[in-house]
């Protein structure tokens, strides 16, 4: 019997020394335990939670306050200049009557005939009752002629020699422009005067001096 309970004693003892050691390790403790400090250190307040709702509310309202805005402009605008497109490519009936006028003045079969007078006279109706609807839809023609060139409504399209004029100044309407309301539809295409070659040497010369 001593023997057998001795065997039984001694494999209990060898079992119990082969089980792993399953004992919480101190370190991990301590880092869990510390991590746990810092989650709850970090955690806010109540007054700092209430600041940073009132100020994710008063980001939201600028947010929407700004799409509003920027909404009302774009209804405005197209409103306003809902038919700039329609207005430009009206522009070409303007353009094809004078083109015509200078056609029919320039043919030399019909020159100083009554037939010329009488339909350049249609035309200028024509061109005024164009003109005169532009305006009632604040689409109004530039001024441009003696003018002093202005890059925002005019564009040079060549100088003329001109010692009459300051230079600069626009002596020929190629093409004329328009604004809506306080929008450039198109520039006027001009000419502007230029000091002859010979002033420009006897400027270069008074410069000299």
């Amino acid at each position: 019997m001593d023997k057998k309970q001795n065997s039984t004693l001694n494999e209990k003892t060898l079992d119990e020394s082969d089980k792993p050691d399953i004992s919480p390790d101190n370190d991990e403790l301590k880092s869990k335990s510390e991590n746990e400090n810092d989650d709850q250190s970090k955690e806010k307040n109540p007054e700092e939670q209430i600041n940073e709702l009132e100020d994710k509310l008063a980001r939201t309202f600028a947010e929407m306050e700004n799409q509003r805005r920027r909404f009302e402009k774009e209804k405005d605008d197209a409103f306003e200049y809902g038919g700039f497109s329609f207005a430009k490519e009206a522009l070409s009936l303007i353009d094809n009557l004078e083109r015509s006028k200078q056609i029919l003045e320039n043919d030399a079969s019909l020159k100083n005939s009554e037939a010329l007078k009488k339909i350049i006279e249609h035309l200028d109706i024509i061109y005024k009752d164009l003109i005169s609807i532009f305006s009632k839809n604040n689409i109004k023609p530039i001024e441009s002629l003696n003018k002093k060139l202005d890059p925002n409504i005019h564009q040079a399209m060549m100088e003329i020699e001109d010692d009459q004029k300051e230079p600069g100044t626009i002596i020929q309407e190629i093409q004329k422009g328009f604004t809506i309301k306080d929008r450039l539809l198109r520039p006027s295409l001009v000419g502007v005067s230029k000091k002859t070659k010979l002033n420009d040497k006897k400027d270069e010369e008074n410069k000299g001096k």
